[in-house]
């Protein structure tokens, strides 16, 4: 039995724990870095205790830090949330060597699956399908390159740690081959304290299709469909959807088959298996073995709250549906609001906000840690919010977005929920033609500029009318017009204030 939950994490999907844990009468502990002190994650949790001051090392990633605060708590057990220590077996296991419970896969799991290699290996005795590259790790230049004339260009270099975008090399002809390995290699050291790498067949813009497990101490193991998650820049996830665009009997197909890997591996809790789709064919990808951002698209086409479910996995108790009793209804959209400018190279924002106002329109739910008065300094992720909209097609969630994101108004600093209309209007995306470049192939930052160029040239016409006609309320302005004609002025540049924090 769970009684207080410790929440290593923070912002929305730390608030996300607390209400979860609410409905199981769960007390839970917010832990905060002082950066955080004012985030909400720490005003709604039941108590709440500092990691201290400092980066993220310091204090997020401090696994002493976190179960010194654990001990001294009389917490029973832990959410990792995404990111930070989720997928970390170390914190896992030292978590269960101090008689705590981890609100995830085992330690040994997490090792397996951190293991990239290891993760492939398992997934092709599965009888899943993988990206043709090697199943060993690369260690030398003359490996890569026997490995390299097999596969064939384009290929990839890739961390076997490695995760977030990040530790990769696309290499396009054998020229490249010798600075590309010995990148990726330093990469790897650098983000993720080993070097080992392995390399693949380049998969060229893809779809990214996903499984959504969960997986009980009791052999039950079922799926929640699946997501796509294919509009994407720099590696990172923009919008996600579900269900994807597969048919039926191919989506009860790769559910069977992912939920057989995840008995093969002992699976426990929360999983997803990604894939990438190709001409037709889907690629084995990774397993990431926690919760997922984008986790809401799910819940909203199965009435099914996962991380109730993740709680109650954890608490020992067996999942109450089995298969058959899961049943997809409707459409599902996420949009990832962002503090960052997607004309500036989607360079992180920050400022104080201002004015929050957010959709209340049924079936539509904004998950996040803002509120009015809140700043962003730019210490962490730039996420600050998940928008969800379902509708009955995804036509109908489609059209339930477009109101929803005009609703959407956060005023205080830039973000990038001004390129989601255009993605929605575009075409392609319409009939649903979608991959990883999507941003990329239908020009959205083009589109973008341009749209703002037109704003600020319609408020300048505007403007400019105005201030002429206050100009001609007298050829001879008295003290009075002349007032009228200053706060006239004045009005211009307020207004022109209001648009630039709703950019």
């Amino acid at each position: 039995m769970i009684e207080k939950l410790a929440i290593a994490n923070r912002g929305e999907i730390a608030i996300r724990i607390i209400r979860a844990a609410r409905i199981l009468g769960i007390k839970t502990l917010a832990l905060y870095s002082e950066r955080d002190a004012d985030s909400l994650h720490v005003r709604l949790a039941d108590e709440a205790a500092s990691l201290g001051s400092g980066g993220v090392n310091e204090t997020y990633l401090n696994i002493d830090k976190i179960i010194e605060i654990m001990q001294a708590m009389g917490v029973d057990a832990v959410h990792p949330g995404y990111g930070f220590l989720s997928e970390n077996a170390e914190f896992a296991q030292r978590v269960v060597d101090n008689h705590f419970v981890f609100i995830g896969p085992s330690p040994g799991v997490l090792r397996l699956l951190g293991d990239k290699v290891q993760a492939i290996r398992m997934a092709k005795d599965a009888g899943l399908p993988t990206v043709p590259g090697s199943d060993e790790y690369v260690n030398d230049l003359d490996h890569a390159l026997d490995l390299a004339e097999e596969i064939g260009f384009p290929l990839i270099i890739k961390a076997v740690y490695g995760g977030g975008g990040k530790g990769m090399e696309l290499v396009r002809s054998i020229e490249e081959m010798e600075a590309s390995f010995e990148s990726c290699q330093e990469m790897a050291r650098s983000y993720f304290g080993r070097g080992e790498v392995f390399i693949e067949k380049f998969i060229d813009s893809p779809r990214h299709i996903e499984v959504q497990v969960l997986a009980d101490h009791h052999k039950n193991v079922l799926h929640l469909g699946d997501r796509e998650c294919s509009i994407q820049r720099s590696h990172q996830k923009l919008l996600e959807e579900a269900p994807s665009f597969l048919d039926d009997e191919t989506r009860n197909t790769l559910g069977r088959k992912v939920t057989f890997f995840a008995r093969q591996l002992s699976y426990r809790n929360a999983g997803t298996t990604e894939f990438l789709w190709k001409d037709g064919v889907l690629y084995f990808n990774e397993v990431n073995p926690r919760i997922q951002v984008e986790h809401p698209v799910s819940e909203m086409i199965t009435g099914i709250d996962i991380v109730v479910e993740q709680l109650r996995i954890a608490m020992g108790e067996e999942l109450p549906y089995s298969q058959e009793d899961i049943q997809f209804k409707g459409h599902a959209i996420e949009y990832r609001i962002n503090a960052e400018d997607p004309l500036g190279g989607f360079f992180p924002q920050t400022g104080r906000i201002t004015r929050l106002h957010i959709p209340t329109e049924p079936e539509t739910r904004f998950d996040t840690f803002l509120y009015p008065g809140y700043e962003i300094r730019g210490d962490y992720d730039s996420l600050i919010g998940k928008l969800i909209v379902w509708g009955r097609t995804r036509e109908e969630a489609i059209i339930r977005s477009e109101t929803a994101l005009k609703e959407l108004q956060i005023a205080g600093l830039k973000t990038n929920h001004t390129l989601f209309p255009l993605i929605l209007k575009d075409p392609a995306f319409k009939s649903r033609n979608l991959s990883t470049s999507f941003i990329a192939e239908r020009k959205i930052l083009e589109k973008l500029a341009d749209y703002e160029r037109k704003v600020v040239a319609a408020f300048y016409m505007v403007a400019s009318q105005q201030m002429d006609s206050s100009m001609l309320v007298s050829s001879v302005p008295s003290s009075k017009s002349s007032k009228q004609l200053l706060i006239s002025t004045d009005n211009q540049w307020k207004q022109k204030g209001r648009w630039e924090m709703t950019r």
